[in-house]
């Protein structure tokens, strides 16, 4: 099969779907990798280094999408590349469909087989390929809220570590999954006092035997949750539901209970974020006001940390990939976790969450009858 790397075009990505050890990998399998000239820049990979893996350079994007039957990448098509998809091409990258049914009407109107890492789920619940970005993301949302609690960017002044006599941050997070907890550990570490919202009592249970003592896993209700607000410098929400959009679990008249200058960092923004005030912002211009509240909803945080995220993200990517060159779309049949991968193809949605987000239940298909009506 022929596997094509274009470079992502989203705002402030430097991230990259390929890196060398995963082209050599597809190569020594027989397969054919075509990577756009520069793609790896931003990760600091050269061309010469692709070349050595055994990968042909081409010198525009359009030569990739052209000439590949799967395309690998790290973000969603932006509407630029929507004209470059082809009908019975393998896109392979994240997509977060629920959050933009533009993207999906162009995938379902392009006849692409589009498999999203971010709902690619084994057998015991785990999200392989969503967990690598979702611990970069977790891990950087307190180091962003401590920045922008800085007073030149609208936030309270409040240094989140504390000094000698001066209280440290109270730092709410929303949700207790990979994202939650990795930010958790990272809050804890700079001395904030964390509380940890989540509705799960294994989780909560868990948590609390691994956490350090100044994290206090509770149980979300909404009692707890107008209470964490009313406290926090920083809010981080780390809500999901796998493939669909995130409940608003912060609503735009409890803004009004929050300090002002406290930050929420809304992690969940690629899903459509969970708080009801969030949109999508870019690395470029990255924070706004509402009520006194910063907002960071940057939607491809990762792509800050670009090498160590792409790196991160190829180890876990390259397996599931290697399975699709090797045998197309069909490896969703003999693969379970690629088959909650697949979220469109050949026209119909094949992802029941994402069907349900825009009222489309017409065009919703299972995915295995939608492959063998191919």
């Amino acid at each position: 099969m022929r596997i094509g790397c274009p470079k992502e075009i989203k705002s402030q990505e430097f991230r990259v779907g390929l890196i060398p050890a995963t082209v050599k990998a597809y190569v020594d399998r027989g397969h054919q990798v075509w990577m756009e000239t520069g793609a790896g820049i931003g990760a600091g990979i050269s061309d010469d280094l692709y070349e050595q893996a055994g990968a042909r350079i081409c010198t525009t994007a359009r030569e990739v999408w052209e000439s590949c039957e799967m395309i690998v990448k790290v973000k969603e098509p932006l509407p630029a590349e929507y004209d470059s998809m082809r009908s019975g091409q393998i896109i392979y990258t994240y997509f977060h469909f629920a959050a933009d049914e533009r993207l999906t009407l162009a995938c379902m109107e392009k006849q692409i087989s589009a498999i999203a890492y971010e709902t690619v789920q084994e057998k015991d619940g785990s999200l392989p390929l969503l967990k690598p970005m979702s611990e970069v993301a977790g891990r950087m949302a307190p180091l962003m809220g401590a920045f922008y609690l800085g007073k030149i960017f609208g936030g309270r002044g409040l240094l989140p570590t504390g000094l000698p006599g001066v209280a440290p941050a109270n730092v709410l997070i929303i949700g207790g999954g990979t994202v939650g907890s990795n930010a958790a550990k990272v809050a804890a570490g700079l001395g904030a006092r964390v509380t940890l919202l989540d509705i799960n009592l294994d989780t909560l249970e868990h948590l609390g035997n691994i956490m350090p003592a100044n994290v206090c896993p509770i149980y979300a209700d909404a009692y707890t949750l107008d209470k964490g607000l009313r406290e926090a410098d920083i809010v981080i929400g780390a809500v999901l539901v796998t493939g669909a959009r995130a409940p608003k679990v912060v609503r735009r008249e409890q803004l009004g209970i929050m300090k002002p200058g406290s930050v929420i960092v809304d992690v969940a923004i690629d899903q459509g974020g969970c708080v009801e005030t969030s949109r999508p912002t870019t690395h470029g211009d990255p924070v706004y006001l509402v009520d006194g509240v910063v907002h960071y909803c940057v939607a491809n945080m990762p792509g800050a940390y670009a090498r160590s995220s792409t790196f991160a993200l190829n180890n876990r990517t390259g397996k599931y990939g290697l399975r699709i060159a090797d045998m197309g779309v069909e490896a969703c049949l003999k693969e379970p976790a690629l088959m909650n991968g697949l979220n469109v193809h050949r026209g119909w949605i094949t992802f029941r969450p994402v069907a349900e987000a825009f009222g489309r239940a017409e065009s919703y298909r299972p995915a295995e009858e939608a492959i063998a009506r191919q």
